[in-house]
């Protein structure tokens, strides 16, 4: 929601720890207002104030022009001197439209403080060119600008980089049995580093280095099993059979299963791919132990998952187990855990006192579905929780004291978890010990928030591991900054090269930017970012 907007402008505030349009050019965090132009939306009143409901616009820039008057006011309602009740606000950023010949992006604002007093102000200008791989800027021209402009000698020079590492499983790669979307993958490096010697240098071995893994851009989904996907089938009773694709059909298994010994079966069993695994792709499929302490219930579950290929088949096969275990027929052991209404059935067996279950309606599906949950809770629980601690973290992702809706989402969680892991390890051939800390962190933001495909986790790392996959590539961001000064006399001057728009409303506001700059080839524009401060006292 917008806090305020006028005929041509609307402005909002974006909180601590809050993602912000600054971070692509600037690694600074804190509350801060951005001001924008209006886009073309319709509006309504609440309170006396405008809420625009703009969340899938692209943002607009304001005229140099206007955003210098702005940025002036501003700076008027925090000078001591002006005779006014004052407030310390956040600093202010105001997109501007690059129509100036400096081809300006962003014009801030921030105050300088001691205490409750307001000594200063720091005024910022980001100017952005764009060329197709070209800059004349040097870094030792750089310091001498910031030399002069701060009339100061001891400089902190500190260089960043990114480099993405991008993976595409091609569609024809994946079978259709295999149940799976495939998607790109997206893994940055960040590098971190203080003795820049050149623009664009190499980050050494000693750099702190970052990964992060981040969703395809535009994507909002990712991989999921299909019995994930078809969860939604529960409310109508209805849901999508696979096509049979030969083989024995799903009720001879199950008996086969039933009157062929249950230990002859599992014999056998090892040179099945009926695991959870087999609906992996790639890698994914060699971070799966094969677990060898399947009780029946999994057993069922791996003979009658993707062999069902009809309601009546799944009636079918079900009405046999049921009958064994009425009959006392079936004589096993299901894993203390299990919630799913068949293991409940198995166990009431053991006391010769059996619930009648009629299988009409949505039940058999959904008792498919339970043994499925149940299996791929203990397998994922497995892999991410198979030594000491965390036992309160498996207590969590294992509890069956919610719904079957809530244990299916957090195993949608588990799933995104696997799927970060697995990326980290195929594209960077990163083994799982490397892996423990991301894990963890994945583990933890998930027992505290909802499924988000869209969150950002991150990994220190040392620069060592990933040296053979950036020191001969180029990346996509690249950046210097320039410092003097302590506290609140400090100021920067920063540089940046990048493959991508240092801020949305380029995008959104210029196709001459994308279009005639760069001859229509996307791929070869570079932009070339430079932000300066000017620090002004307030005698």
């Amino acid at each position: 929601a917008v806090f305020f907007s006028q005929t041509d402008l609307q402005g909002y505030l974006i909180g601590e720890g809050c993602a912000s349009p600054l971070d692509v050019f600037w690694d600074r965090s804190g509350v801060m207002f951005v001001v924008e132009k209006v886009v073309s939306c319709i509006s309504s009143i609440q309170t006396s104030a405008f809420f625009w409901d703009c969340e899938n616009s692209s943002p607009l820039a304001l005229p140099i022009s206007r955003a210098r008057q702005l940025i002036s006011f501003y700076t008027m309602s925090q000078n001591p001197n002006m005779n006014l009740t004052l407030v310390l606000l956040p600093p202010l950023w105001v997109r501007c439209d690059r129509s100036d010949l400096k081809q300006t992006i962003w014009l801030g604002a921030e105050p300088l403080s001691t205490g409750n007093k307001i000594i200063g102000i720091n005024l910022y200008t980001v100017t952005c060119k764009v060329s197709k791989k070209k800059y004349s800027a040097d870094l030792e021209e750089l310091k001498e600008m910031h030399r002069m402009r701060h009339h100061s000698s001891n400089l902190t020079v500190k260089g960043f980089a990114r480099y993405e590492f991008l993976d595409a499983t091609p569609l024809d790669s994946l079978a259709l049995e295999d149940t799976l979307i495939s998607l790109e993958r997206n893994i940055y490096v960040d590098f971190a580093w203080n003795t820049v010697t050149k623009l664009l240098q190499t980050p050494s071995l000693t750099s702190a280095a970052t990964l992060v893994r981040t969703p395809p851009p535009g994507c909002c989904c990712s991989t999921r099993v299909k019995l994930l996907q078809n969860q939604g089938h529960l409310m109508t009773g209805l849901t999508d059979w696979p096509k049979p694709v030969g083989g024995k059909p799903a009720v001879e298994l199950v008996q086969k299963l039933l009157e062929g010994n249950f230990i002859a079966f599992w014999k056998c069993l090892p040179c099945k791919s009926d695991y959870t695994a087999a609906a992996l792709p790639g890698s994914m499929k060699t971070l799966f132990s094969r677990r060898g302490d399947l009780d029946f219930v999994e057993l069922l579950w791996c003979k009658m998952w993707g062999k069902v290929t009809s309601y009546a088949e799944l009636v079918e096969c079900f009405s046999q187990v049921m009958k064994a275990i009425q009959h006392g027929a079936l004589q096993t052991w299901v894993h203390q855990g299990s919630s799913s209404l068949l293991s409940k059935l198995i166990k009431q067996s053991y006391y010769g006192s059996v619930d009648t279950v009629p299988l009409r309606g949505v039940t058999p599906v959904q008792m498919l579905l339970e043994i499925g949950v149940d299996k791929m809770k203990r397998d994922y629980a497995t892999y991410f929780f198979l030594g000491p601690p965390p036992s309160l973290s498996k207590d969590y992702f294992m509890s069956t004291s919610v719904d079957l809706q809530e244990q299916i989402h957090r195993v949608q969680k588990l799933h995104h978890m696997l799927e970060i892991v697995d990326n980290c390890v195929e594209l960077l051939k990163l083994e799982h010990e490397s892996l423990i800390f991301l894990t963890q962190s994945c583990i933890n933001y998930y027992k505290e928030n909802p499924l988000n495909e869209k969150h950002v986790f991150q990994l220190p790392v040392r620069a060592t591991l990933v040296k053979e996959f950036y020191q001969n590539a180029h990346p996509q961001v690249w950046r210097v900054e320039i410092s003097s000064g302590r506290g609140q006399g400090k100021v920067t001057t920063a540089w940046q090269l990048s493959t991508t728009p240092p801020a949305e409303h380029l995008c959104s506001s210029g196709a001459d930017i994308l279009d005639t700059e760069a001859c229509g080839s996307k791929e070869e524009m570079s932009f070339v970012t430079l932000l300066e401060c000017s620090q002004v006292p307030f005698a």
